[in-house]
C-alpha cells in the first residue's frame, strides 16, 4: 500500500535523524586533526585526534590547544619527557599546529604538548604588556605558570622570536630546550649574551629561506649547546613546507634531550 505525503515526509524526518546519530563528529561540533584539506595531509602520515581548547587564566587570558597523550603513552605524559610548547608566526596561530598534525603526533609519542596563541593572534585578546621586551617575557613566564609547565621545550618560528628570544636570554634555566624556526630580532642581542645560554638548543630552518634562516643562523650559532637542521627544499614556513622532515627533526632533538636528562634513582 503505497505511503501518503505526511507518511514519506515522516519516513525521510527518522532516516536524517538516524544519521545524525551516527555521526558523533557531526552531533558534538568536535573537530579531528585528520579532516583536514589534502594540502595540510600531504607528507604528514596518519596521526590524527581532537584538540581540546581553553583559556589561561590571567589578564590577558591566553587561548591554548592541547591534545592529551595518546594511546602508545598510556593516555598520560610519559615521565622523563619534556612538555612542548609551541608559540606561532605572523600569519598563523595555534591552529597551524593541530592542522599540521604535530600536536597529535607529538601526543601519541607520549610528550605534554600545547600550542598558544599570542596576545591579539586568534582567539587570545590583544595585551599593552607586551609591548615592551620586558613585558613578553613576563607573559611568558605567566603563561608557563599557568599551564602548569615546569622546563619544557619551546618551539618558536618567525615573528614569536620577539617573545622567546629575550625569555631564553633571562630565563634560559625554566627551558628544557629551546627551537628557534628562523625566528625575528635575533640580531638585537650580542655574542657575549648568546654564549651565557646554557639551554640546549635546535636551529632549525629551510634550505631556501635565504634570508631570515640564515641570518639567524649567523647570531644563534653563538649558543653554546646547539646543533643545526636544514630542511632540504622548504622555505621560511619550512613546517609547512616538509612537515615529515620537520617532524622527524623535532622528534629526534626531543629523544636526545630525554636521553640527556638525569634518570631518577
Amino acid at each position: 500500500m503505497p505511503l501518503s505525503r505526511p507518511g514519506l515526509l515522516l519516513l525521510g524526518a527518522l532516516l536524517a535523524l538516524g544519521l545524525y546519530l551516527l555521526l558523533p563528529g557531526a552531533r558534538h561540533g568536535q573537530r579531528s586533526v585528520g579532516a583536514q584539506p589534502a594540502a595540510v595531509e600531504r607528507g604528514r602520515g596518519a596521526a590524527t585526534a581532537t584538540a581540546r581548547t581553553g583559556l589561561a587564566a590571567g589578564e590577558p587570558p591566553v587561548f591554548y590547544r592541547e591534545i592529551p597523550a595518546g594511546p602508545r603513552a598510556g593516555g598520560t605524559a610519559s615521565p622523563g619527557r619534556p612538555a612542548v610548547l609551541f608559540l606561532h608566526g605572523q600569519a598563523f596561530t595555534s591552529k597551524t599546529w593541530e592542522a599540521l598534525g604535530t600536536l597529535a603526533l607529538l601526543a601519541g609519542e607520549g610528550y605534554r604538548v600545547v600550542a598558544i596563541d599570542l596576545p591579539g593572534y586568534g582567539d587570545s585578546p590583544p595585551a599593552e604588556m607586551v609591548a615592551t621586551q620586558q613585558g613578553r617575557v613576563a607573559f611568558l613566564d605567566r603563561v608557563l605558570q599557568q599551564l602548569g609547565m615546569w622546563k619544557p621545550v619551546l618551539v618558536s618560528p618567525s615573528m614569536s622570536g620577539r617573545f622567546a628570544l629575550p625569555f631564553l636570554l633571562a630565563r634560559g634555566d625554566r627551558l628544557a630546550g629551546f627551537v628557534p624556526i628562523a625566528p625575528v630580532g635575533t640580531k638585537d642581542y650580542t655574542a657575549e649574551q648568546y654564549q651565557q645560554v646554557q639551554t640546549p638548543t635546535l636551529i632549525l630552518y629551510g634550505a631556501r629561506d635565504t634570508s631570515l634562516g640564515r641570518q639567524a643562523l649567523q647570531s644563534l650559532q653563538h649558543l653554546p649547546g646547539h646543533r643545526v637542521a636544514v630542511l632540504p627544499g622548504a622555505g621560511h614556513a619550512c613546517y609547512l613546507d616538509k612537515p615529515e622532515d620537520f617532524h622527524r627533526a623535532l622528534l629526534g632533538f626531543l629523544r636526545q634531550l630525554e636521553r640527556a636528562a638525569p634518570q631518577p634513582p
